[in-house]
């Protein structure tokens, strides 16, 4: 269903996010991110003079390289636009995420190592996303090995090891939802003997 229709309104601003996951040959896997802002109207920039309409007053890149277990291996940042001249030099600082595992802290480890004044909000905002499209890219592989420990444990009797961290994240991943007791059938035991 879309939302309710608008009042009468004149745009203004337009950001736009492409977000993009790739298998690599050598087994890794690429996450991109390309942001472009541009303004409906022209105005006047110390550092770049007159942007004009659809003009991009930022236009950047980030691209995560990350393993199967979601550790990143590198990470690469471009500024092709932005309304100062000093703001691409905070690209290679984003260097420094390589190492860092997506998953529970991702988000306060970034800002530890490219917050504030070592960083750009604008690439900052994007990996949080990247994360979650990370996340996307890699589910059939990481679902099919959830599965083949799952019927390991099955076929040894065992109950598996830990509840998924997917559960508890959303509505759909309710502890009690059916989405989450179909998948993991064994949750259902653990919530009866609770």
């Amino acid at each position: 269903m879309p939302l309710s229709s608008p009042a009468e309104r004149e745009l203004l601003h337009l950001r736009d996010i492409e977000l993009r996951g790739y298998r690599r040959a050598d087994g890794l896997f690429d996450i991109e991110a390309h942001l472009c802002d541009t303004k409906t109207y022209s105005f006047s920039n110390e550092a770049r003079g007159e942007v004009k309409p659809g003009e991009p007053l930022h236009g950047m890149w980030l691209r995560l390289t990350v393993d199967e277990s979601m550790q990143v291996v590198s990470c690469e940042a471009s500024s092709d636009h932005t309304p100062y001249a000093i703001c691409p030099q905070a690209a290679p600082n984003f260097a420094r995420l390589a190492g860092l595992k997506i998953g529970p802290g991702f988000n306060r480890a970034v800002a530890e190592r490219v917050g504030g004044v070592q960083g750009c909000t604008h690439l900052r905002e994007l990996l949080s996303q990247m994360a979650t499209v990370a996340f996307q890219t890699l589910y059939p592989i990481r679902a099919r090995k959830e599965r083949e420990e799952m019927q390991r444990h099955a076929a040894s009797g065992e109950t598996p090891p830990k509840k998924p961290a997917l559960v508890g994240t959303c509505v759909a991943y309710a502890p009690d939802s059916p989405v989450t007791l179909a998948r993991w059938p064994h949750l259902r035991q653990e919530q009866a003997a609770e």
